[in-house]
């Protein structure tokens, strides 16, 4: 392995939530749940393409997709080649690396230029992730030596890429900058840092400083960029976004933490317009469960019941979620964020 993370300074624990431990868990994995994670596993695992990559339509092929769905499986204790759904890990991971740099022009890219319609940054922030969640699983010496030197790579790609106001925005390029996208950037160098790659301490104080721009001081919610962008009737997905990219950046109190919580409290799901799927829904959750469970308490034992009876009244005959990117989108989504109090991927492990 490299030289350790020279990561922010994490900040002392004060008055406020508390770390999660293992007494989270306790009495949060139902048999509904355990019966609804078994369908949407067998769903992703009998609906692979024969690339062995994840996506439909548009998305066919996506990083980012096939990069959730094996982390789906890795969160219910499957590793490569280990488990029930180890093999499926093994293939993704091949695929992923395969990916990297496709089109020629940048070193260390993992993106398939033929399913990402929008925004490549994502899929490369939420590939670089899986690989530095994977990267200790893997038995086989070569590919795990593959995964290390391209886990290298790719993480120096989004140091290059990040921009003067501390974030990233669509492309690997150092121009403008976004919440939605910083946020997969900075959980990846947080999990490339567990996994041992050495990261300039300056490079998270920046994207520090510009999360904290992107929040409404009196509200608590997060804007789309530090200049403007949404309101803060349609800030639920940013704000769980930018709590976590806190989070990951070390940062686990502070009036920023606390107001953006308060804020995220209006949107603990009810179940009472179960037909009506808001947008974002399944991207708001997967950040907004990571949120609660970081923040503990009574934060985490009043969301984690809410979002589970709601995703398992939501969940499909077939075992999968719908959701308007594609159904293996949603069904990986959805199975992490039920699978987040079995605490197996690292980087859940605050």
């Amino acid at each position: 392995m490299l030289p350790g993370l020279l990561f922010a300074q994490e900040e002392p624990r004060r008055k406020g939530p508390s770390l999660p431990d293992g007494s989270q868990a306790r009495g949060m994995m139902t048999p509904q749940l355990d019966r609804a994670l078994e369908k949407g596993l067998e769903y992703l695992a009998t609906h692979r393409r024969p690339d062995n990559s994840y996506g439909t339509g548009g998305y066919a092929g996506n990083v980012a997709i096939t990069s959730l769905v094996a982390l789906a499986f890795m969160a219910n204790g499957n590793q490569p080649n280990r488990g029930r759904f180890g093999r499926v890990v093994t293939d993704c991971l091949k695929y992923i690396l395969a990916q990297e740099n496709r089109d020629g022009g940048y070193p260390g890219f993992l993106h398939n230029p033929k399913a990402s319609p929008h925004g490549p940054m994502y899929g490369h922030g939420f590939a670089t992730l899986f690989l530095g969640e994977v990267y200790g699983m893997i038995p086989d010496r070569e590919l795990r030596s593959q995964t290390h030197d391209a886990l290298h790579r790719a993480v120096n790609l989004i140091l290059e890429s990040q921009n003067q106001e501390g974030g990233w925005r669509y492309n690997p390029k150092p121009m403008d900058a976004d919440i939605s996208v910083t946020i997969c950037q900075i959980m990846a160098l947080r999990s490339a840092r567990n996994a041992g790659i050495a990261v300039p301490k300056g490079k998270v104080d920046r994207c520090v400083e510009y999360v904290k721009r992107c929040q409404d001081k009196r509200e608590g919610w997060f804007r789309y960029m530090a200049q403007g962008g949404g309101g803060s009737q349609m800030g639920f997905a940013r704000t769980a976004a930018g709590v976590v990219a806190l989070y990951s950046a070390g940062i686990y109190d502070g009036p920023e933490i606390q107001n953006g919580l308060n804020y995220l409290l209006q949107y603990k799901p009810t179940g009472l317009q179960i037909g009506r799927m808001e947008m974002h829904y399944f991207y708001g959750h997967y950040y907004a469960v990571q949120a609660m469970y970081t923040a503990g308490g009574k934060y985490w034992s009043d969301w984690f019941p809410a979002i589970r009876e709601d995703l398992i009244l939501r969940q499909k005959p077939d075992g999968s979620w719908f959701d308007q990117v594609c159904p293996h989108y949603a069904t990986a989504m959805g199975c992490l964020v039920l699978e987040t109090p079995n605490n197996y991927l690292p980087i859940f492990q605050k």
